[in-house]
Order: structure tokens, then sequence, then C-alpha cells
């Protein structure tokens, strides 16, 4: 897990003014406001106004992530006071919320955060929803990190890192009897979150004509695990949405892959195709997890799948890296039979071979469909891939211009750590559980593969900003971008990473229609 200090850096921005550079603005990726770091915002002597506060009027871009509370289903006490702040109420109610909220806050300073001890396992998972639309009400206070990145020379001296609960929205609310054990009521509702939005895809799904559009936007957040392999199939345009037709379209998918296979698998040792087959074969012991890859039902099922694809696309045949896009889809495929703690530990040995040669060809179809809109990655000379690294290359000189100057003071090349990021999906930089949890959002946002994943992987070289500017070397640069440390990543660092890219996105006047009002 990325240090408290790296995680603050991950939302800090640039103060230059450039054309199309992003401005700070209050978001509901920010913590809520805290008195204790923001002592110098409230006076002592300050009179609590009888009248509800007017915001100013700012611009349309800010008044939309002002209003973006809900991406992380919040329900904080400092939600309670701006809402009765609205309102025209008893002062002495308004005075007394407010203490409770500033007790609470100094309660939760002084606890330990994550890495001071072995007792705190559990931690609120922010869901990573796309903001939803503004609301009447304008938020009044600026988060923490916000307020950092104003004023930098205050935040380089502050040597102590911020504490985890600060980074992240609190799930606890107070209630109104006093505050209660907030682990307590982190998991009580973590797992109500959890069941509920399980009971909201199942209804989805269970429906005669599932809705896709609502089905993505439910995905966006994640998917869980039980409904995730029936989702991905829709979602990728495998399965129809019509619930009646599912069976007969499985059925038909099946036989013409294993079709395939019957018409061209024996031509992999002819001198025409042999190359090909061969390139296949040494790629697969390379890819990972290995405990899954070294499995021989696995690696035969792969050496298919990949060898018909190339086959029957020859505009681009088979390059190395679309190999790894097999992994996500046969594993997800899989835990539908078999329980797996971890997604790395999958073991085959147990599941019937009609199971196998589904699963087979189920992972076959979607991984086409996800090839047919980034092909151009992996035609001659990969010009896909160049266009989109260039992309990468202007669109942080735009969000960052220090760390993008940095990389070319020490003449480091995009194409040099990003070229990997674009042709293998970031699948090589984040653990196979972390890309599971980012496909979920992929295949919910219109061109995710071919065109999100451009501002995931922007937000993703920003998140290590702290690391890259104090390199000094070329080659120690160069390693780190190559080799980032992502190995304890979980499903919350997906979840901020991918609120940073839908920010991002949505910065730049690219978020897309069905998230807009």
């Amino acid at each position: 897990m990325a240090s408290d200090g790296a995680r603050k850096q991950f939302w800090k921005r640039s103060n230059s003014k450039l054309p199309g550079s992003i401005q700070h603005v209050y978001g509901a990726q920010h913590p809520p406001f805290d008195p204790l770091l923001h002592g110098t915002l409230l006076k002592s002597t300050a009179k609590m106004p009888t009248t509800p506060v007017k915001a100013k009027r700012v611009s349309t871009f800010q008044e939309f992530e002002s209003n973006t509370s809900d991406a992380w289903d919040a329900g904080e006490d400092d939600d309670e006071l701006l809402a009765m702040a609205a309102e025209s109420l008893n002062s002495e109610v308004v005075m007394e919320t407010a203490n409770r909220v500033l007790r609470n806050h100094s309660q939760r300073q002084g606890r330990p955060t994550l890495q001071e001890g072995p007792e705190l396992q559990q931690k609120p998972r922010p869901e990573a929803e796309p903001p939803s639309p503004p609301s009447g009400d304008l938020r009044l206070v600026k988060s923490v990190s916000e307020s950092h990145t104003s004023c930098p020379a205050e935040s380089a001296s502050d040597a102590a890192p911020l504490q985890r609960s600060q980074s992240l929205p609190h799930a606890a609310t107070v209630t109104l009897g006093g505050t209660s054990d907030p682990s307590t009521l982190s998991s009580s509702a973590l797992s109500e979150r959890e069941a509920s939005r399980l009971d909201k895809f199942k209804q989805l799904l269970a429906g005669p004509n599932t809705d896709l559009e609502e089905l993505r936007k439910l995905s966006w957040s994640g998917i869980p695990k039980p409904v995730r392999p029936m989702t991905w199939k829709l979602l990728s345009g495998y399965l129809p949405a019509n619930v009646d037709r599912r069976p007969a379209t499985l059925q038909r998918k099946q036989k013409e892959y294993f079709a395939f296979i019957e018409h061209y698998y024996d031509s992999r040792n002819d001198e025409v195709h042999q190359d090909t087959y061969r390139q296949i074969h040494i790629d697969i012991p390379r890819m990972s997890p290995e405990a899954l890859i070294l499995q021989p039902k696995v690696t035969e099922i792969f050496e298919r799948i990949l060898f018909i694809w190339a086959i029957r696309h020859p505009a681009s045949g088979y390059v190395q890296g679309i190999n790894d896009l097999v992994t996500p889809f046969f594993v997800v495929f899989i835990c539908e039979y078999i329980e797996a703690e971890e997604v790395d530990m999958v073991d085959v040995s147990g599941v019937p071979a009609e199971v196998l040669r589904n699963i087979e060809a189920d992972t076959y179809w979607c991984m086409s469909k996800l090839l047919d809109g980034i092909q151009d990655n992996y035609t001659f000379a990969q010009p896909g891939i160049q266009m989109k690294v260039k992309m990468l290359e202007e669109l942080v000189s735009r969000i960052d211009e220090q760390v993008h100057r940095h990389l070319d003071q020490h003449e480091v090349r995009y194409l040099q750590f990003a070229f990997r990021w674009m042709n293998n999906l970031l699948m090589r930089e984040v653990p196979l559980r972390c890309t599971i949890r980012l496909w979920d959002t992929y295949q919910s946002e219109p061109e995710g593969f071919s065109h999100f994943h451009l501002y995931v992987c922007a937000a993703f070289l920003v998140r290590w900003r702290k690391e890259i500017l104090e390199e000094k070397d070329f080659q120690e640069l160069l390693l780190f971008l190559q080799n980032l440390p992502t190995a304890h990543w979980d499903d919350e660092d997906i979840s901020l990473l991918l609120a940073e890219a839908y920010r991002l996105k949505f910065a730049f006047a690219d978020a897309p229609n069905h998230y807009k009002k």
C-alpha cells in the first residue's frame, strides 16, 4: 500500500496557470473539513450567524465538482451540518450540532493510523462512482487536500503525514444520541451497502430485458463477485439483453468457437503458422499469475484461444501483449464454479472438462469483443499505442507541468514506460485483483479500454508525483516508472485512481452524455 504521504500528493495539482490547466475545485473525492488542520479558518470569538451564509457564484465546472459528495456514498456529519445551515434554524440547534461535529473530528484526529498497529483491520472502501448531477446546495468548506495545494509553503513544512481518516471520506456518521464506534459502524454500513448493491444487480439481471444503460451506471463503482461473470458477458456485448435469447446464444457461440478449433488448430505446425504458435507457446509461461498459468490445462486453453484469434485476425495476427488480455476474463468466468479467496491462486483441477470448454469459448468471444475496439494497438507498427502515448504526454503536460518538465529534463521519454501501460492495459503494473476491478469500470464506460484508459494512465502517473520529483537520475527514474510499488494495492486504491481519472476526463469537457443532466 502506498504511504499516506504519497496518497496526499496524489491529489495535489500544479498552481501554474496554463491554458487547459485544471483549477482547484470543491469535490467529493476530497475528505471532509477538519478544523484541527484548518484552525485559522475558525475564530474563537466569531458569532454563529442566524441566517444561512450564501455561497459565492462559481464557474459551471466548479459548481459541478462542488456537488459530487454522493460519489462516495457520503453521509458524514459534516454534510449534516451543511444541510442544517441551508435552512432557517434556531441558532442554539446549529451551535449544538457544530460542537458535536467538532468533538467527533477531535476524537478521530486522536485515533492511530492504519500503520500504527494491527488492531485496525477494517477500513472503509469508497465507491468510485461517476459524480452525480449538481443539486441545489453548494459546499461551503474547502477540502484538506485543496488547502494544502493552495498553501505549498505550509504544506512543505508539515512533516507529519495526514492520517488515512483524513485522506478518505468517513463511512461512519454521528447519531443524535452521541458518537458510536466508527469501526463497527463502518463494517456494518459496508456490509449493508454491499448487500444492497448485490440485490440491485440481481433485480436488474433477472428482468426479461436487462437495461444495459442502467447496468453500466451500476457497474461503474464495481461489480459484486457473484454477478460479475454474467455482467461482463452483457457489458462486452457477448450476450443479448433479452434473457430468453441468452441460452440459445451461448450454445451457438460455443459451438462456433469449437468449430474454429477443428478447422484451424491442426494447422499450428504448418510452416505458415508455426512462428505464430511458437511465439504464443513461449509467451504464455511468462504471464502472471504463475500459479494459474503453469497449470497444463490452463496453458492449453490459452494457446488455443490466442492461436484461433490470431488466425482469424490476419490484419494484426498475434502480438505480445494480447496474451495478457485473456487472463481477467478466464479468471472471472472460472470463479463462478470454484471458491477462491485469491484470484491469483485459482485451481482448475477440480472443474469438469465440459465446464472448462464452455469457459474457454466464453473467454475467446469476450476477449475478441475487447480487441475489436483497440485492434489498431496491435496492427503493423502499433499506431494506436504510438498515438495514445503521445496523447498521454500532452495530457500530463497540462495536468502537472512540473512532473512533465521533470521527466523531460532527465530525458525520460513517455514511450519508455507508457508503451507497456497501453499495450497491456496496466495489467503488468497492478495486481490481477486490481485489474479485474479496473475492468468493471472500463466495461461500463463508453470506449473504456480505448479512451478512458488514457485518463487512468494520466492519473496513475501523477499518483507517483512525489516519488518522481525526488528521483534525480535518469536510470533510477526510469527503473521506478517501470517497477511501480503496487504489489499491495487493493480495490480502494483502484477506486481512488478511477475517481481521479473521471475528474480529469470531465475537466477536459469529455464526460459521457449519460452522466450529464
